[in-house]
């Protein structure tokens, strides 16, 4: 009996024993397996953008850092131009380059449209408007006056007379030059009106002018130095002949 009940002791104490082992094996290999999936440390830096400072290119350059650095965490302070971003050193590394290549200075030209009027061949006038425009930017310039229209008349409680409704229409010239591409392939956009007030009076109204208008829009490649001509028309009711060309230079 005695025997019998040492033999059950010795069972379950080598059964503990191995139990007990097998938990510690299974301890180390989860140890191991943690040491090895471990992400290495995450660090926290600040990258203060030098020449994007727009708000959209500001927002295309956090779309470019979220798609190449989908695990790190990053936020845009608008107010101090600048990214904050947590992640791995490895991340901080590619994010480094990435705001190297696109954070740089922007180039800047000067843009000179000219206006010919020229009556058989010979130039009558010739307006010269220069426009400074950033890459990737835009510039809009705007010279002329601004014509009352007689729209309708309200009558007022207070006044026998009715009261005019006015409403004002923009005449004279209206350029609008921006910068597309980079490097050799800068394409200038440009959006050019004229207007002016006809000496036809409209049939609608005995004071309501008739404004006659003129507009240009298309895209060219840019060359410096060279002038290029964008377009040109006749004259309606005359033998009149406009011309417009632009002419580029870089300035910095």
């Amino acid at each position: 009996m005695n025997a019998l009940r040492n033999t059950k002791e010795y069972v379950c104490l080598i059964a503990a024993l191995l139990l007990s082992a097998m938990g510690a094996a299974r301890m180390a290999s989860a140890e191991n397996d943690a040491t090895e999936t471990k992400p290495a440390g995450e660090v926290y830096r600040t990258f203060y953008l030098a020449n994007l400072t727009d708000q959209r290119e500001a927002a295309d350059l956090q779309n470019d850092l979220r798609n190449m650095l989908p695990k790190a965490h990053m936020y845009y302070a608008e107010s101090r131009g600048a990214i904050s971003l947590r992640g791995t050193p490895e991340e901080m590394a590619l994010a480094q380059q990435v705001l190297s290549d696109l954070d740089r200075t922007r180039k800047v030209y000067r843009i000179t449209y000219s206006i010919v009027e020229t009556d058989g061949g010979k130039p009558l006038t010739t307006q010269h408007v220069e426009v400074i425009v950033p890459t990737g930017g835009k510039t809009a310039v705007k010279q002329g006056k601004r014509v009352p229209i007689v729209t309708g008349s309200t009558n007022q409680k207070d006044s026998e007379k009715p009261e005019s409704q006015v409403q004002y229409v923009d005449v004279g010239l209206n350029i609008e030059a921006s910068l597309e591409g980079n490097g050799d392939s800068l394409r200038l956009r440009s959006v050019i009106e004229q207007s002016n007030i006809s000496d036809e009076r409209s049939g609608i109204g005995g004071q309501d002018p008739v404004i006659g208008q003129t507009k240009l829009e298309g895209v060219s490649m840019l060359a410096q130095g060279k002038p290029t001509l964008l377009g040109s028309l006749d004259i309606p009711n005359s033998t009149h002949r406009e011309e417009i060309s632009i002419e580029s230079a870089l300035v910095r």
